[in-house]
């Protein structure tokens, strides 16, 4: 996607209301919880455990393509959707600092040469509505890879530091901030009463090559990069640690500040100088976007004799009183951006692919590389993702390949030598069965991955495939979390959800942080899950694609077990809102002895529940489609939505030409607004209990 046209997307003015089909909303809302949970995952590994797993063009693309989906169809925006988040989110084991002023992200180009910095600044121009030919003045900067940080003083001494967390809350890492020797504790000359002082704190290469070689001494894993070696050391509990290891500031912006100090961000900076704080000196005050692609390519040519490590550099309009003409874009300021420069590249060769198996079941490839070293480390593996990328890069085991640390972090091939081959090459093939537990593959076309079957037997999946059985939505087996999943896997007491109903007390008194009492909790509530519905039990079997929603379709549409495991795909598709994509992986779900073994096991071992009144049909609701918005005065739309289904009716959580009712409280959005344009029947809180032949005291 150009850059333009992501700028577009931001600032709402793409896309239209489009009307989407049912069909078209399902498939977009089920891609939009994927790339959520996805992007959720890489902020915590990237900010809160300070190890990310995919490279920063994998999360800008998904972060992309989430505010495509989002801007789109505007009601599957979620108000804790990463793209109205910053960062990750805070430690647990830190104290919490609510930032006065949120500390932002900024928008990056991803476009690497002079292109990004002109695409940059037509945005500006245009947003200014400037006459043509008037240039726009732009203080620019380097672009740290360390650990942003917000530093308060209040009449000139520093009382906290915080990093930016979430962009709203961050990590208290006062006592720690204050063994850096380049932060000032107490300003001397004369400040404004409040005074936020903002920049990153870093790890100079030479201090992180000695503390690798420390590592190495002392048999220990060596840091990744300084950036991580940086955070890891800022958000140790014990200051001691943090004071040991050499870290350096660089300030390059305010956060609160009581009085005003300069007109301009040069000034700003200028100004912080002044007072002691630490400014990079490779900064410069420039107008037009020639100028900004010459500082880029300036600072691409002396990056690798920078003391430091960075990843590209920072363009920010210098006037406060443009800045704030501009405004911001939900999570980012249009004032300002990064200009990035691509990973560092080398050439080795490809000596085996093996296949790892992950907690979702995905096969993934992963190239086994002659080591080599690239962008100050030596990589040896790089993920191959699945089939379609090895196909596309023209993949085969023994080829010399290219390959490049993705944002400066992330191993990975970024294209094949063809002309180096010497006649021993071979293809690779994706295993048909699950290297780990020998349930056969299946290829998911939707996500182009091959995934394993076995869902419920994979040692792989195990630990997932239990969280989920026992989770509130399916059998609601309360006390039994992910720590106490990982003790009993660890005990060897359970592989699969149907050991959990063969325990007993005296298995779990024997494990950590277990009494006579809370194991005999454990165990009455294990035995309390073996009566639950048809529907939960469906959803706690963990098959890919099958909601909470889908698995109360599936229950209805077929009524008992059986008979939904022994449907084809035919059969499956008649389910309303069950596509090919999610009939597919119900069939070879159940496809597999596997997991059939383990469903018979379950059902031996006491899970049953009552098969469906037959009364429920004869409701006026039964069979009809309603959609819940806004306040309900009395309720409440969980408990309203739980009415509904009792006698039959299906909620579903948007509005399109099938619906039969939207129920609407107060506070109404854009469902109503919908509704209203479709010409679906508006209902309130009153009129649905009429529905249902009930009477508000009878169900509060």
């Amino acid at each position: 996607m150009k850059q333009d046209s992501l700028f577009d997307n931001l600032s709402g003015e793409l896309f239209t209301d489009i009307s989407p089909t049912n069909e078209e909303l399902v498939k977009a809302r089920e891609h939009a919880e994927s790339l959520r949970r996805d992007l959720e995952k890489w902020n915590y590994e990237y900010y809160v455990l300070d190890n990310p797993s995919v490279p920063d063009s994998e999360y800008d693309k998904t972060f992309r393509e989430l505010v495509e989906i989002e801007t789109k169809y505007p009601s599957l925006k979620t108000p804790n959707s990463p793209t109205v988040r910053v960062g990750g989110q805070a430690r647990s084991d830190l104290k919490k600092i609510t930032h006065a002023v949120p500390m932002l992200s900024i928008h990056t180009e991803t476009d690497f040469e002079a292109s990004g910095a002109q695409a940059f600044d037509e945005r500006i121009k245009k947003a200014l509505t400037l006459p043509e030919g008037e240039e726009v003045e732009y203080d620019v900067e380097l672009k740290f890879d360390g650990l942003a940080i917000n530093l308060r003083y209040e009449h000139g001494e520093l009382v906290s530091a915080a990093t930016r967390g979430d962009g709203v809350v961050g990590e208290d890492v006062t006592d720690n901030v204050k063994t850096i020797r380049t932060i000032p504790l107490r300003l001397q000359d004369k400040v404004p009463e409040i005074l936020e002082v903002r920049g990153e704190v870093i790890m100079h290469k030479a201090d992180f090559e000695r503390i690798n070689d420390e590592q190495r001494l002392e048999g220990l894993k060596p840091f990744v990069n300084p950036r991580n070696a940086a955070a890891g050391f800022l958000r140790q509990l014990d200051p001691k640690v943090t004071a040991r290891r050499k870290l350096s500031f660089y300030a390059y912006g305010l956060g609160e500040i009581s009085e005003p100090i300069a007109l301009t961000h040069s000034g700003i900076l200028d100004t912080l100088t002044k007072w002691g704080f630490p400014v990079a000196k490779e900064r410069r005050v420039v107008s037009g976007w020639k100028a900004l692609a010459a500082f880029h390519d300036w600072v691409r040519s002396i990056r690798q004799t920078l003391p430091f490590e960075i990843d590209g550099v920072v363009y920010k309009v210098n006037s406060l009183a443009l800045q704030n003409e501009l405004g911001f874009i939900s999570r980012e300021p249009r004032w300002a951006c990064a200009h990035k420069y691509p990973p560092e590249e080398a050439v080795t060769t490809v000596q085996e692919i093996d296949v790892q198996v992950g907690r979702t079941g995905k096969l993934t490839p992963v190239a086994r590389l002659t080591p080599v070293f690239v962008g100050g480390v030596t990589i040896s593996n790089a993920t191959l993702h699945n089939e379609d990328f090895i196909a596309e890069l023209g993949l085969k085991i023994g080829d010399s390949v290219v390959v490049r640390r993705a944002g400066d972090v992330i191993p990975e091939i970024v294209r094949v030598l063809p002309e180096r081959r010497q006649g021993t090459e071979r293809d690779f093939v994706m295993p048909d069965h699950c290297p780990i537990c020998g349930s056969e593959t299946f290829r998911d076309e939707e996500e182009k991955d091959t995934r394993c079957t076995g869902g419920l037997f994979c040692p792989a999946q195990r630990k997932q495939a239990l969280v989920h059985f026992a989770s509130r939505l399916a059998l609601n087996i309360e006390g039994l979390g992910e720590k106490v999943i990982d003790q009993l896997l660890e005990a060897s007491l359970i592989s699969t959800p149907a050991d959990l109903y063969k325990l007993r007390v005296e298995d779990l008194v024997e494990l950590d942080r277990f009494g006579k009492k809370s194991a005999t909790n454990l165990i009455e509530a294990i035995d309390k899950s073996r009566e639950t519905t048809l529907a939960r039990f469906i959803y706690a079997l963990g098959i890919r694609h099958v909601g909470e929603s889908t698995a109360r379709d599936l229950a209805t549409h077929f009524g008992t077990l059986d008979a939904m495991m022994s449907a084809d795909v035919e059969a499956l598709c008649e389910v309303n809102d069950v596509g090919m994509i999610i009939a597919q992986s119900i069939h070879s779900f159940f496809s597999e002895p596997h997991n059939l073994t383990v469903i018979r096991s379950l059902l031996d071992r006491g899970i049953h529940w009552q098969a469906p009144a037959q009364t429920v049909q004869e409701s006026f609701v039964a069979g009809k489609t309603f959609v819940l918005t806004g306040t309900l005065p009395h309720l409440g739309r969980e408990k309203a939505k739980t009415l509904l289904l009792a006698q039959g009716a299906k909620v579903a959580s948007s509005v399109s030409k099938k619906t039969n009712y939207v129920v609407a409280g107060d506070e109404a959005g854009s469902k109503l607004d919908k509704a209203q344009a479709l010409g679906v029947s508006i209902i309130d809180e009153s009129e649905m209990l009429s529905f249902l032949n009930l009477k508000l005291e009878d169900v509060q």
